[in-house]
């Protein structure tokens, strides 16, 4: 069946949806001791990967640190302030970007076949690694709600330490830490305010 012919696919998602996702979603610190199979992972990326980047280069690599000694060097890399719910989390996620994503391109991006060659300059392809990388981070965190899951998103970690003990022979760098769990209400601060659509908006 065609895209367009799908039945619905305009129609809005309904409040509860909208609110796992966004408005009712949370930020946790604490965490169950209920396990993710490796089986929700898997399909945890299997959705995130549908997201849109430029020229389909999809530059996010995600590691994902379920085993108690790769967790416990991630934590030895972490913030102070980040140990603890480090090591509670069932599942830490490195997401990074692949600075030489332009190697897949020939793949990715089959109707463009010297795509690869638009990418030369190092710089050029470190920020448009991060900038697309960011993207699926975002994606990523949205996917794992959709699942059913919660997230701790965290920077506050020694990036070149991670670097090195976690992508040391490629050329991946790391962009930030998710905790993914289940979510325990423990040490759950309070909704933040978000600013209104004026003081972050405009329409031209």
């Amino acid at each position: 069946m065609a895209f367009d012919a799908l039945p619905g696919r305009d129609a809005a998602l309904s409040d509860a949806a909208l609110a796992r996702l966004f408005t009712e979603a949370r930020t946790y610190n604490a965490w169950s001791d209920r396990p993710v199979p490796e089986t929700l992972l898997r399909k945890l990326y299997d959705l995130t990967k549908f997201g849109p980047t430029a020229l389909n280069a999809t530059p996010a690599r995600f590691l994902f640190l379920t085993s108690p000694e790769a967790k416990a060097r991630l934590a030895s890399l972490m913030s102070e302030g980040n140990r603890a719910k480090t090591l509670q989390a069932p599942v830490n996620v490195i997401i990074g970007h692949d600075v030489d994503f332009h190697d897949t391109l020939p793949k990715l991006f089959p109707h463009a076949p010297g795509a690869r060659d638009w990418f030369p300059d190092v710089e050029a392809r470190r920020e448009t690694a991060f900038r697309n990388g960011s993207l699926q981070g975002g994606y990523f965190l949205m996917a794992a709600r959709a699942l059913g899951l919660d997230v701790g998103p965290m920077s506050g970690f020694d990036a070149a330490g991670v670097k090195r003990a976690f992508f040391p022979d490629d050329a991946v760098e790391p962009n930030f830490i998710v905790n993914l769990g289940y979510g325990s209400d423990e040490n759950l601060f309070a909704r933040s305010p978000r600013l209104a659509f004026d003081e972050a908006a405009r329409i031209l």
